[in-house]
């Protein structure tokens, strides 16, 4: 299917301010530099509903709206406990049936698993109700610990802010990486953060400086992506050891150093085969790969298409 164009969020009684929020933010207009989405919240019927927070919110369009967009996201709500309507449950069957993208973060992963749309598949949510889903629809397999998780055409995030990790990991799928990385700087956010990594950091409080030092590291190896960059080097500028610099970037971050390093070099790649003419060999050398076999290799294996097929996609650049 083309990328997706048109884009409905389904808000049910109740529904999270924070996740009306986060959709309006990242497929609402951004400016004329920015290309834009048709989007719209709907409801059971339009008219007032009320929120998370008890100030009711003005939705302009009932669920006839869902049946246009290619990409409907489930919104999460206070009542996620009980089931949906069946004229909502429905029109999550309609959208999948005829191939549209069907997605939910947070407790709104509840309709998508009672609809059926999630049975045989790996799902999330917030990881405080995720024990909660699994006991409900044994058919799901629930992994309580991702951001997200990509089954194609149903996609499923965890609860509260990383409802902006899977709505920018859907831009940069289907739009690719510069829009995704361009939305993501209008919005001041991370422009990506891989669907593996924890929910829930328990990062510990600053001490001595370290976390400033950090950032500054992480900071510096962003510009520095041509360079080879070992953990020894990052260390030594962190002013830590090696180990106590692991364990305090895991703590901060969710991830490894190496597989930090990965998924910036790979999405800087991906950006560059998209928005330019440069040689795959001088792309590779760009973000920090000694050839493009190896880039090719890496790129295979974490995005599944090959440096060259992932560039036809995006633009006419043979």
């Amino acid at each position: 299917m083309p990328a997706f164009k048109t884009v409905a969020a389904y808000a049910p009684p109740g529904v999270g301010m924070l996740a009306v929020g986060i959709v309006a933010e990242v497929f609402g207009p951004h400016g004329a530099a920015l290309p834009g989405f048709d989007f719209a919240l709907c409801a059971d019927r339009p008219g007032p509903v009320p929120t998370d927070y008890g100030v009711p919110l003005s939705i302009a369009h009932g669920l006839d709206r869902l049946a246009d967009a290619d990409l409907l996201i489930a919104l999460p709500g206070a009542g996620f406990r009980a089931p949906p309507s069946p004229a909502v449950l429905d029109a999550l069957r309609a959208a999948h049936q005829r191939g549209s993208v069907v997605a939910a973060h947070c407790v709104g992963t509840f309709a998508l698993a009672t609809a059926g749309l999630l049975d045989g598949r790996r799902a999330t949510t917030h990881w405080r109700f995720a024990e909660l889903l699994a006991d409900r629809h044994p058919e799901v397999t629930v992994e309580p610990d991702a951001l997200y998780i990509d089954e194609g055409n149903i996609v499923t995030g965890a609860g509260a802010a990383a409802g902006f990790d899977l709505c920018l990991h859907l831009l940069r799928r289907e739009h690719g990486a510069a829009l995704a990385n361009a939305v993501a700087r209008d919005m001041v956010l991370p422009s990506h953060r891989e669907g593996g990594l924890a929910q829930y950091l328990a990062s510990p409080a600053p001490e001595d400086g370290q976390d400033e030092r950090l950032a500054d590291v992480l900071s510096w190896a962003r510009e520095h992506l041509h360079e080879p960059l070992p953990v020894t080097e990052l260390a030594r500028r962190a002013m830590m050891s090696k180990r106590s610099f692991a364990r305090r970037f895991t703590a901060a971050t969710g991830t490894t150093p190496h597989a930090w390093l990965r998924s910036l070099r790979l999405s800087r790649a991906e950006e560059l085969l998209e928005t330019t003419d440069l040689p795959v060999e001088e792309i590779a050398h760009r973000v920090g790969y000694a050839s493009a076999a190896v880039l090719r290799e890496q790129f295979v294996r974490r995005r599944g298409v090959p440096p060259r097929s992932y560039r036809r996609a995006f633009t006419n650049t043979p």
